[in-house]
């Protein structure tokens, strides 16, 4: 009788496959991941930071619509790289409520979120003094519908939700990484070699670990002054002490096994054995860490940018979306708060249940 043997790998990914909610959740994070990737290319609003405003238009409900005068106030020409960083804005965006001509002047009633009549004001802008009413609106004007209303500037939210994504997936993923690589270095050297090494980076793990998480992003994000990048370094350099201590560990466990002994034996390096022998067999919880800290970033960069030292105006960033109008969460508009609180709130529980899944899928012990 032949018996198919399949990898652990394969056999992870099965168990992973029959995981309902580990499936979903990666579902749910590849399709922010691709909202953040594309953000300017599927957002309404094209320009950097989707930082258009329409004060007279602000707070409007989810599906509003408005007739927007567009007049041209640039002619930069279209870049490759406009897909990743936005572009200029090309037209300056007018909301108004009527339009006429007089004395072949072309006039506008501005729109009013309040619902007053305004008076009539003439479109400003050369070579239309002769022009057409229907042809100047089939050239100048057009219906916009804010999907997800807009925030209390007159913005597009739905477009700076999509822009916002790319600030938790980012800040995710960089603070993961730099955790991983200070973790996994001294997690391992601590583990593998002992003795006062192992006493030394323990101690700095420990002191590091005394000092609320939130205090020391705080005063990192101070020192180096705000900035995008700082938010970056100051969340993964507090994140690296639970993998290093994972790390050393298992390296402490796994340094007994016979086959490190057997290469000790070979004479291989220390730096080969901890790399290509080591680690690859104790990555399974390193993994289930990282989706954890990946979420507990995101939280973090929505706190600080709560604060205001996370990103800066006019960088749309979930946390600060929150702050802008938590205060509307008692009115008749407290969408403005809740759409980047549940944003928030589903992509770190979609992170909390992959790793959930993957606890499962890597735990050998299980069937």
């Amino acid at each position: 009788m032949s018996h198919t043997s399949a990898s652990l790998t394969t056999l992870a990914l099965q168990k992973f496959k029959r995981n309902f909610w580990g499936v979903l959740s990666l579902s749910v994070i590849l399709i922010y991941a691709l909202i953040a990737l594309f953000a300017y290319l599927i957002a309404p609003d094209h320009t950097q930071y989707a930082n258009q405003m329409h004060v007279s238009i602000h707070s409007q409900p989810p599906g509003f619509k408005v007739n927007l005068l567009q007049l041209p106030i640039s002619n930069e020409p279209t870049h490759f790289m406009d897909w990743w960083t936005g572009k200029q804005a090309q037209v300056e965006e007018i909301p108004f409520a009527d339009l006429k001509t007089e004395n072949g002047t072309i006039l506008y009633r501005p729109y009013d979120v309040d619902g007053n009549t305004l008076d009539f004001q003439p479109v400003k802008m050369d070579g239309i003094s002769e022009m057409e009413l229907s042809r100047f609106r089939e050239s100048y004007t057009t219906q916009k519908t804010f999907l997800l209303g807009t925030d209390k500037y007159g913005r597009d939210l739905l477009s700076r939700m999509m822009i916002g994504t790319r600030i938790s997936i980012s800040i995710g993923f960089v603070a993961v990484l730099i955790s991983l690589l200070i973790g996994i270095t001294l997690g391992a050297v601590a583990g593998y070699f002992g003795g006062v090494v192992d006493q030394v980076i323990m101690w700095l793990i420990n002191v590091t670990w005394s000092i609320p998480t939130l205090l020391m992003v705080i005063a990192i994000s101070i020192a180096l002054e705000k900035s995008f990048f700082t938010v970056f370094v100051a969340v993964g350099l507090t994140m690296w002490v639970e993998v290093a201590r994972v790390v050393r560990g298992q390296m402490i466990v796994a340094k007994e096994y016979q086959y490190v002994t057997a290469a000790r034996a070979l004479g291989f390096s220390h730096f080969r054995i901890i790399a290509r022998h080591i680690l690859p067999n104790i990555m399974a919880p390193i993994i289930v860490i990282s989706a954890a800290n990946f979420a507990a970033a995101i939280l973090i960069e929505s706190g600080l940018s709560f604060l205001g030292i996370g990103a800066q105006p006019p960088m749309p960033s979930w946390g600060s979306m929150i702050k802008d109008h938590y205060q509307y969460i008692i009115l008749d508009k407290a969408y403005l708060a809740l759409v980047p609180g549940i944003a928030i709130m589903t992509l770190v529980m979609a992170f909390m249940l992959l790793g959930n899944a993957l606890r499962d899928a890597l735990d050998v012990k299980t069937t």
